[in-house]
């Protein structure tokens, strides 16, 4: 029975680490019916570790914070890895599009910050990002913004993922091509 309990322990512990959770937006929604109107709400929640996780999700319920419930364990559900460089800014600048919402993020030198719009800078302090330029193009929807952000963080490689798909040493992916041009 003990073994049980340590082994119940321990997935909780391995499934639920230190998340932040930020409330990007909640949307009262009403449905008119015979006797009035029965008002719902939408909740837009992204979550974060602050070390390189992170996801969204949306929730819709009667109350408030049920919604906030449903959104947050659904972006628990939904966290993807992404890479960083120095744990602070991206490798590369990466362009992320969902449907009319459009945005490009730029990795930026150390004590840049964050610059960026809201729903992009909730996203990025939930990543860990520390300095980081971005801006938003096109709808200015926030869940199109989260989701156009999100399709260009699935896009970020880091140099070791490159040298390891081209079968290379991360020391010649890095190298630079002026040095290239004159060992030739």
């Amino acid at each position: 029975m003990a073994r049980e309990d340590n082994r119940r322990d321990r997935r909780d512990r391995e499934e639920t680490p230190e998340f932040a959770d930020r409330l990007v937006a909640i949307n009262r929604v009403s449905k008119t019916v015979k006797g009035g109107k029965r008002f719902g709400f939408a909740a837009l929640v992204v979550v974060g570790d602050q070390r390189g996780r992170v996801g969204f999700g949306k929730g819709k319920a009667k109350e408030v914070p049920e919604a906030i419930r449903k959104a947050t364990e659904q972006a628990k559900r939904q966290m993807i890895r992404v890479p960083l460089r120095d744990g602070r800014t991206l490798h590369h600048d990466i362009e992320g599009r969902h449907g009319a919402g459009k945005v490009v993020m730029r990795s930026a030198v150390p004590g840049t910050g964050i610059i960026a719009g809201g729903p992009m800078r909730a996203v990025f302090e939930m990543l860990g990002l520390q300095d980081v330029v971005a801006k938003s193009l096109g709808s200015q929807n926030p869940y199109n913004m989260i989701r156009a952000t999100m399709d260009g963080l699935k896009k970020e490689y880091s140099p070791r993922m490159v040298a390891q798909r081209r079968g290379k040493k991360v020391a010649e992916i890095l190298r630079k091509p002026e040095t290239e041009a004159a060992e030739a």
